[in-house]
């Protein structure tokens, strides 16, 4: 086990491609950190900079104690799972296994041991014999976990492993991985641009954008206090609602579209600088969960947006609604198709599952005024101190 320290790493390709720029991160002995971001981020070329498969332009990497730039992926102690498994078709599973460390020329007693112990903590005791090809997608994966655990490496790289996998067999692998990690208290770092999968299994998030390190945390932190708005869209299913708005005298209460939103001191105090920014233009974001359908009587804060579409999910309804403001889309956050779908004031709620509305309705929705957020309008950094 070891830590693993990156200090301004870059990396320029040839042609003058600035694929990761400046990218300084310090894992902990033990620590499962998920780098994630959109496609062509970086991320994946980070981790092949670290396993040693793209050389770096400029920076220190670090693993344990020893600088490890100019060392061999053999010399690193480092074992990698990929997307695509790459088992060999033609040995069983037992042999996949085995096969690293025939390569480091391991007595065969040891070997044995060594997957047989891997094969019980990934539950394939039952299926050393068989060959690749009659095992399930979700034990293949595993398989390429196990070939990783039998060489006890200091560190795990993990390149988007769970994405051949189908919905269902992807959430119960996330479970699977996360467990065996934290059986083998090795320090991991997994790569995925599914930001529900960061969520769900990193102890800390890392988030990209175009090469640049955007914001590392803890996943609730960052999903509750998204330092830019790239990451407020980025982070979170359904995505925030980001929408221009202007902060009224005082930071009293803040303007979006035609609706004059009432804010308590509360929230000044909370974020001192708001004040700076009483009749100028800034972006406000709401969670779909922290606009839930105002009941009869209410008389806090309220936005009112007509109801476009209504999505039943058993346990909540996901209501699309529109109000007469402009909706702001973070550049990279969302794709194109998804981009160009998007109408002027579009957002998301999740509200009640007995709440009764229907398209046309006008819904009152409680906006949950603690937890918006604000941007400055001409960085997109949030506005806090």
């Amino acid at each position: 086990m070891a830590t693993v320290d990156m200090e301004k790493l870059n990396k320029v390709y040839e042609n003058g491609f600035h694929a990761v720029k400046d990218f300084s991160l310090d894992i902990a002995d033990g620590e499962f950190m998920v780098l994630v971001g959109p496609s062509g981020c970086g991320k994946t070329t980070t981790l092949r900079m670290v396993a040693g498969l793209e050389d770096i332009s400029s920076g220190d990497l670090r693993i344990g104690d020893k600088r490890v730039n100019d060392e061999s992926p053999k010399g690193r102690d480092i074992a990698m799972v990929f997307q695509n498994y790459a088992l060999y078709p033609h040995m069983t599973v037992r042999e996949n296994m085995a096969f690293p460390l025939k390569m480091e020329k391991m007595p065969k007693d040891e070997i044995n041991k060594k997957v047989e112990e891997a094969g019980q903590i990934l539950g394939l005791t039952d299926f050393l014999d068989r060959k690749p090809g009659q095992l399930s997608g979700g034990q293949r994966q595993r398989v390429a976990m196990g070939r990783a655990i039998v060489r006890q490496p200091s560190v795990f790289l993990m390149d988007e492993p769970l994405s051949n996998l189908d919905a269902k067999l992807r959430v119960q692998m996330r479970a699977e991985v996360h467990r065996i990690q934290r059986h083998l208290g090795v320090s991991t770092i997994y790569v995925t641009h599914d930001q529900v999968e960061a969520m769900t299994m990193g102890d800390r998030i890392t988030v990209m954008r175009d090469g640049l390190l955007q914001q590392v945390d803890h996943p609730q932190v960052v999903y509750d206090n998204p330092d830019n708005i790239f990451v407020a869209a980025f982070i979170g299913s359904p995505a925030m609602n980001l929408y221009d708005a202007v902060v009224g005298e005082g930071a009293r209460s803040v303007k979006v579209g035609s609706q004059e939103v009432d804010m308590p001191e509360t929230v000044a105090i909370k974020r001192p600088a708001l004040r700076s920014y009483a009749g100028k233009d800034v972006t406000v974001g709401l969670r779909p969960e922290h606009l839930p359908a105002a009941p009869p009587g209410y008389e806090g804060p309220t936005l009112i947006g007509e109801i476009s579409l209504v999505e039943a999910l058993g346990s909540e309804l996901q209501v699309h609604f529109t109000i007469d403001a402009h909706r702001v889309l973070a550049e990279g956050a969302v794709d194109s198709d998804e981009a160009a779908t998007v109408q002027r004031g579009e957002g998301v709620a999740k509200v009640d599952a007995k709440t009764q509305v229907k398209p046309g309705d006008k819904l009152p929705f409680a906006v949950d005024i603690e937890d918006m957020q604000f941007f400055d309008k001409n960085t997109g950094l949030a506005i806090r101190g």
